[in-house]
This record gives structure tokens, C-alpha cells and sequence, in this order.
């Protein structure tokens, strides 16, 4: 049971009710995170604008899933790995073989795999990563603007796996489980 009660959409107010709408805007869906987020409209409001803003960005759907995949599993938030391999298989249209590849770091197509070498070596060692994982992404032909936007939808996941964790938010999605819980 989440340590915040839900704010339901249909009795909040002020500020919490128009996170809420813009929620339901952005995403389509009023997810059990945001729901929690919403105690503080400010956090929702920020999560709002840097997802809609990355949805912009150069990153397609399919590599920003496979980071958020990625960083779920190496956080172990389980909300996150959920609603994360729903939206991979259901909007995404990911493989389920780069489902699981991306749950361990890696995938089949070499510049996803470049992109989440970057991204577990930026979660692994909250930020500060080695020259040769820099120059590993250089080298596999990411741009400035594609590195940047990886930090950018790494740190937005590790946001997220922080709220759902923190206040073990009830998944509303089909569970899964992360490769370190499962084994416990």
C-alpha cells in the first residue's frame, strides 16, 4: 500500500487537480506515480514538462523505453519496470527479446546498445562516468544532442524509480518483477 494516499482526479483541487489534468493531457493516463506526485504539484508539474519536453527530443519512443527499462532495473523499482514493459510492448512495439535485452543494458541494434552503455554508466555511477564510456558513445555515433538527451531521460527515470520506491506507490500494472528481487 503506497505511504501517501492517492489523490483521486475527480475530488482534487487547486493546484493537485490541474497536475492531474495536465496528466491526463500528457500521457493519456492518470498513472497510480502521479497520482502520488501530485502532493506536491511543483514535482508533478516538473516530471510534466522534461517527459513532454524529451518526447520532442531527437530520442525515439523505442530507445527512450529501452533507458527507462534500463534504469528500472538497475534502481529495482518495480512500479517503474511495470508500467515501462507495458508501454514497450503496447506503444513502443518493442520485441520482447529487446524487452528483456534492455532490462539487462543492452540490445541487438547497435546504436540502442550505445545509448544504454551511456545510460547504465550514468545510473551505475550517478553521473560522473569513466573517458572510455564517453568515448564509447562517441565512437558509436552519438551526437552532443543525443548524449545530452540520454542523461536527460536517464535522470527523469531515476526520478521516477525514487517516487515509486520511496513511496512504494501500488503498481497498477501488470507486475514485473526486477532480475535482483526476483532471485530473493
Amino acid at each position: 500500500m503506497s505511504r501517501v494516499h492517492l489523490i483521486d482526479p475527480a475530488t482534487a483541487t487547486g493546484n493537485a487537480a490541474e497536475q492531474l489534468a495536465a496528466t491526463q493531457s500528457t500521457l493519456g493516463v492518470i498513472p497510480n506515480m502521479a497520482k502520488a506526485m501530485a502532493h506536491s504539484p511543483a514535482a508533478l508539474k516538473g516530471f510534466l514538462g522534461l517527459f513532454g519536453a524529451l518526447k520532442e527530443g531527437v530520442l525515439s519512443a523505442g530507445i527512450q523505453e529501452r533507458i527507462a527499462l534500463a534504469v528500472a532495473e538497475l534502481n529495482g523499482c518495480s512500479y517503474c519496470l511495470s508500467a515501462h514493459t507495458m508501454v514497450s510492448r503496447n506503444v513502443a512495439q518493442l520485441p520482447e527479446e529487446e524487452i528483456e535485452a534492455a532490462r539487462r543494458g543492452t540490445s541487438a541494434d547497435p546504436k540502442a546498445a550505445a545509448v544504454l552503455r551511456l545510460a547504465v554508466a550514468i545510473t551505475e555511477n550517478r553521473g560522473r562516468i569513466a573517458d572510455e564510456a564517453f568515448a564509447a558513445a562517441r565512437e558509436a555515433g552519438l551526437t552532443d544532442e543525443e548524449i545530452v538527451e540520454v542523461i536527460a531521460n536517464t535522470v527523469r527515470n531515476i526520478f521516477t524509480n525514487y517516487v515509486n520506491e520511496a513511496l512504494d506507490v501500488d503498481v497498477e500494472w501488470p507486475l514485473v518483477t526486477p532480475y535482483s528481487r526476483a532471485a530473493v
